[in-house]
């Protein structure tokens, strides 16, 4: 029964809504052969570069999934993302900003349509007997039924230009909901590559600082049998804390960056956790970025500056509306009578019609000054619309400079790793064959512990770099139709 009940509301709101449609329609018809004062919108031309510098040799026209995470080949962040997408609160926001702009296309919508209102009434009043009445010092009670009627005709392209704002906020808030999901798929990847690199760094300080114990307690021994000096047992202290502290410090960090996750995934950072994993995915696929022209079709914060142009230019027409006449058509019918019960009769019976103008002799200059500021007004958010332009070309082109540039260090940092590994074992036996001392060993093995650490605070950066990449160039897209 609620199931059927609740098909019946859904079947009656669309035939509302069709019927709604179709009524506007029959009512605006008409008015497209009729002047709409205001400039057209026209979307501004802009120059893109005929390509981007250090992009790979990819397909231009290759396609990406618009879950581009899933080509990442990781599961636990495939999830993450499912579950961010479901309960993420800025998401949410922005799809109840969507919601609010469709409410405001609704109202604009319902310029185009006749107001109609019904204001029954009773008035209870007795005349002064000082005033020239011809019926002095009369009482009487009036009862009323009026139906009231005013359409404003759409002459100069008032409601248009209403309308078609209206329908490009309502679209600006749809490119915003889609940058908003962009955005944050975008932040949940960064953070969890963030966290999986700082998991790889822990586990390499927790295994160092196993060694630095080790290497304390083989000091401690060697001082005892008087092999080395007591000083080699303080720098292995030393050396065996500051690991420890850094492990903590790493720690703390590890911690934040978890709880950032569960806001993202809009969960409370106390009962979220994540399982640590020292898994990390070491290559990295290449993403195809096209030409620098696709960029204007496929990144949604470019639609919602496109859209916001294209609002701000029909409120240049509104303002020009102002300078011409508002005419409408008003009507009221009904009943009035002394009495209650012959109120609904035919006697009782009133009506009355007629146009009205509203004609703007002097203002003040005030429509003249709201017509300046919607220009101004225009101009400005094209401005706005030229630079997110140019900001999300640099911001693809520093992703791949970025990439590029990261893989060359990446690759020398991989040599200073081998080398510093093999500098380690070779200090650590001459100092065991009493040729030098322990701190030639200390400084060996501490060299080795941060490039180890810079290869993977690197790698990590080098997915951040991926995922900016992807972001920058809007996400997923699809393949053009050959």
């Amino acid at each position: 029964m609620a199931v059927l009940l609740s098909t019946n509301l859904i079947t009656l709101n669309v035939m509302k809504h069709l019927l709604f449609s179709s009524l506007v329609l029959t009512l605006t018809s008409p008015l497209n052969a009729l002047p709409t004062v205001g400039p057209d919108y026209q979307r501004p031309e802009t120059t893109a570069p005929s390509a981007y510098r250090d992009a790979s040799s990819s397909p231009a026209q290759a396609a990406l999934p618009e879950a581009w995470w899933n080509s990442l080949g990781d599961p636990a962040l495939d999830a993450l993302e499912t579950r961010a997408l479901a309960s993420n609160q800025n998401l949410r926001a922005a799809l109840a900003r969507i919601e609010q702009a469709r409410a405001v296309a609704g109202v604009a919508r319902s310029s185009y349509l006749p107001a109609l209102s019904l204001d029954p009434s009773v008035t209870r009043e007795r005349t002064s007997r000082n005033t020239p009445n011809v019926l002095p010092n009369a009482t009487g009670t009036t009862w009323r039924l009026p139906l009231d009627l005013k359409w404003e005709l759409d002459l100069f392209g008032r409601n248009r230009r209403l309308n078609e704002g209206a329908k490009a906020e309502l679209e600006a808030a749809g490119a915003g909901f889609e940058a908003a999901r962009l955005s944050l798929t975008a932040e949940v990847a960064s953070t969890y590559f963030t966290l999986r690199s700082l998991d790889q760094e822990i586990r390499i300080v927790n295994e160092t600082t196993g060694f630095r114990r080790d290497a304390l307690k083989l000091a401690q021994a060697r001082f005892k049998r008087g092999l080395d000096a007591e000083l080699d047992v303080v720098r292995a202290e030393t050396e065996l804390a500051t690991t420890e502290a850094e492990a903590s410090a790493l720690a703390l960090r590890q911690s934040s960056i978890r709880n950032a996750i569960a806001v993202l995934l809009g969960e409370p950072a106390p009962a979220f956790s994540l399982a640590e994993t020292v898994a990390f995915p070491t290559e990295i696929p290449g993403v195809p970025a096209g030409l620098p022209g696709d960029l204007l079709t496929r990144r949604p914060d470019i639609a919602v500056a496109e859209r916001a142009l294209a609002a701000a230019n029909a409120r240049i027409g509104l303002a020009k509306a102002a300078f011409f006449p508002t005419i409408s058509l008003t009507g009221s019918t009904g009943f009035a009578s002394a009495d209650l019960g012959d109120l609904l009769k035919s006697d009782s019976r009133a009506w009355s019609i007629g146009p009205s103008v509203y004609l703007p002799l002097f203002q003040g200059g005030r429509n003249r000054a709201n017509l300046d500021r919607s220009k101004a007004a225009y101009e400005e958010t094209l401005a706005a619309y030229n630079q997110s332009v140019l900001t999300a070309f640099q911001e693809v082109q520093d992703s791949l400079s970025a990439s590029r540039f990261l893989g060359e260090q990446g690759s020398a940092l991989q040599r200073a790793v081998a080398s510093a590994r093999r500098g380690a074992v070779l200090s650590r036996k001459r100092h065991d064959a009493g040729f030098v001392s322990y701190l030639e060993v200390v400084d060996a093995e501490r060299t080795a512990l941060e490039v180890e650490r810079s290869q993977v605070r690197l790698q990590g950066q080098r997915w951040l770099t991926h995922i900016s990449l992807i972001k920058a160039l809007g996400g997923g897209w699809k393949q053009p139709a050959s």
